[in-house]
């Protein structure tokens, strides 16, 4: 790969963490709005776990008085439903989330062990080469990628930072649409994430403290994400009662009122949907869990 290629997909993929504490949203000190979790509908919680925890290592913990299971990342949370979805992630407006790990082969070998799929020849850019299911990647700390998915079609992208301490740490959120620059232009005017400039392979950008939001040129239309293998989507926001009446006074219809969930020790939610079917949640108060 050329040197103006892999620096271009440096800038799109890499952000690299800067701390390996084991608290979990470790940006939330960063910034106002910062990336929180996934909610997966999913056919089986078992075989997910083994997806999610044993094979890409995420830590599971009980939160609250009904005990509600969630699986830690550094910078992001995961909690699951126990239903069927209507569809995988590829086809929605959140095409895949992202994962950075220092050693690429090890965790691959992982996945195939588990008998999962690696997509990576039929998901890469067209202009990465694939090679023994890495995409090559030189000219700076990315040294590869690769494409896994979860046994219901949540697909995952890896990128490889040689240099992270971290055995994972959750990397981007990468939406596809037909109308990435107005999509860009909600999340930046909305969440306050900074625009990225440039583009690669037809990828745009904006940034939040430790996450990537990336957007993609899609060449068919997209669904939402309710119901589909990612449900929604979660922002932790600080001071939340306020931020949804900001969205309100800008003509943005809240989904589910601000309210708080006593059983998820008064976590306070709302959620919206954005224009293009996005499904999001926004919360205040998982930033806690350790």
């Amino acid at each position: 790969m050329n040197r103006i290629l892999s620096l271009a997909v440096l800038t799109l993929l890499v952000w690299a963490p800067a701390s390996t504490s084991s608290a979990q949203l470790l940006a939330a000190k960063d910034g106002p709005i910062v990336y929180g979790h996934y909610h997966l509908n999913v056919t089986s919680v078992d075989d997910n776990k083994k997806f999610w925890i044993d094979t890409l290592g995420g830590t599971l913990t009980k939160v609250g008085t009904n005990n509600t299971e969630v699986i830690k990342f550094p910078n992001a949370l995961l909690l699951m439903r126990a239903q069927a979805p209507t569809g995988p992630t590829k086809g929605s407006s959140v095409n895949h989330m992202g994962f950075s790990v220092p050693n690429l082969r090890a965790l691959l070998d992982k996945v195939k062990t588990g008998g999962y799929r690696i997509v990576t020849r039929e998901e890469a850019p067209a202009a990465v080469t694939v090679k023994d299911d890495i995409g090559q990647v030189t000219g700076g700390p990315v040294s590869g990628i690769a494409y896994i998915l979860s046994p219901d079609g949540v697909k995952v992208e890896l990128v490889e930072l040689k240099a992270q301490a971290a055995p994972v740490m959750h990397h981007h959120v990468h939406f596809f649409t037909q109308q990435r620059e107005e999509m860009r232009a909600w999340y930046v005017k909305v969440f306050g994430a900074a625009s990225r400039p440039g583009e690669t392979n037809g990828f745009i950008g904006a940034d939040l403290p430790g996450l990537g939001l990336n957007f993609s040129p899609s060449p068919e239309p997209v669904v939402g994400t309710q119901g589909r293998a990612i449900d929604h989507i979660g922002f932790e926001v600080k001071n939340l009662e306020e931020f949804t009446k900001k969205l309100e006074a800008q003509g943005i219809k809240l989904a589910v009122a601000y309210r708080k969930v006593p059983a998820l020790n008064n976590l306070a939610i709302a959620f919206v949907t954005d224009p293009w079917g996005s499904y999001i949640e926004l919360t205040e108060g998982f930033d806690k869990i350790p």
